[in-house]
């Protein structure tokens, strides 16, 4: 009787032993980057909130003082209430964007937008003439 269940048992143990495993970072790494969230978030969720607030009331001024205008207010509103109002581990490794105002319909291959073109260098000539 003990016999096949110690078979039984030897034959779970090297199915389960010789599976692949996933390849993944491991729990304490995990962990981290978990409480580095949780940490990040105490300051990041109320500064959110109160930009969202703000926003909030002045869209509705700016809604009143413009007879009803949705376009001006909604300028207001869309970046005030968008954006991301948790910060997650993927995007404290920089796998996700953090979007703290959300500025309309952007391009999702890059979301950060366009950066402005760096100056070009001095030449000689305009170097000389300083």
């Amino acid at each position: 009787m003990t016999g096949w269940r110690t078979t039984l048992g030897a034959a779970v143990l090297a199915a389960v032993v010789g599976l692949p495993g996933v390849a993944r970072a491991g729990l304490w790494e995990d962990a981290g980057w978990g409480v580095l969230s949780v940490l990040s978030n105490v300051g990041y969720m109320p500064a959110k909130f109160l930009y969202a607030t703000a926003g909030s009331i002045t869209g509705g001024f700016a809604w009143v003082l413009t007879g009803g205008d949705t376009e001006v207010a909604d300028g207001i509103w869309t970046p005030a209430l968008g954006g991301d109002y948790v910060l997650t581990p993927a995007m404290l490794r920089g796998e996700e964007p953090i979007t703290f105002a959300a500025f309309g319909e952007s391009d999702p291959q890059d979301p950060l937008g366009s950066p402005a073109r760096p100056p070009a260098p001095l030449t000689e000539e305009q170097l000389s003439g300083l």
